[in-house]
């Protein structure tokens, strides 16, 4: 069977489980399925990256304004692109990833209001050379539950208020309704095993010929 690159992203708002479901798409893809699988993350998956994301999410002592703070996230983005995520796809690997353009608009661009989110989409996918992903599990989550769920100490966006996590989600439902071709919507107040099961059944529906 002639194999071929196939790039997976996993969206949603904090406390969502996406990590979760990540962990488990991998262990289905490699063990079931036999590919072989780079699962990586946004933003700090790169020796770059991680430089960024300390930045972003933990110097909580720097004023990072919005729009600065969209250009360091495509920063990251644009280098993780180049020497992770194309490279794979080109070696005919699947690619999963915990986030990519889509968070961009809905935190950036919904929550923050950085920019018209038609114009966002055409800079991210500046960014991305293009890339954009095969399928996209968007993890839908009331955000008062999601933040509930979330143990230890909050990064900087895990410490915005209420109302921007909900901006966040109202921005990720309208991308849904944008790109229902490739956006595939899970609901996240299931348990892991169901969520997870759900994924599967959509992944075998869309890409049962590239796996």
């Amino acid at each position: 069977m002639e194999l071929n690159g196939l790039f997976i992203t996993v969206e949603g708002g904090e406390g969502t489980g996406k990590s979760t479901l990540i962990r488990s798409l991998y262990d289905y893809l490699t063990d079931v399925k036999e590919r072989f699988v780079v699962k990586t993350f946004e933003p700090g998956s790169t020796t770059l990256g991680k430089e960024i994301r300390n930045i972003l999410l933990h110097r909580k002592e720097l004023i990072i304004s919005s729009r600065s703070e969209l250009f360091l996230f495509l920063a990251d983005r644009a280098h993780h692109v180049e020497v992770l995520i194309q490279p794979a796809i080109d070696e005919e690997l699947i690619v999963l990833c915990d986030r990519f353009t889509d968070s961009s608009i809905a935190y950036q661009g919904a929550a923050r209001e950085v920019c018209d989110l038609d114009e966002l989409e055409q800079i991210c996918l500046f960014a991305t050379n293009g890339l954009v992903p095969d399928l996209t599990f968007f993890l839908d989550l009331d955000p008062k539950v999601g933040l509930a769920r979330i143990k230890g100490e909050k990064d900087r966006l895990e410490e915005e208020e209420l109302a921007f996590h909900e901006r966040v989600r109202d921005g990720y439902l309208a991308l849904y309704e944008k790109h229902k071709d490739r956006i595939c919507k899970l609901d996240a107040a299931k348990s892991p095993e169901e969520v997870f099961k759900d994924a599967v059944a959509l992944l075998e529906e869309r890409c049962s010929d590239r796996l």
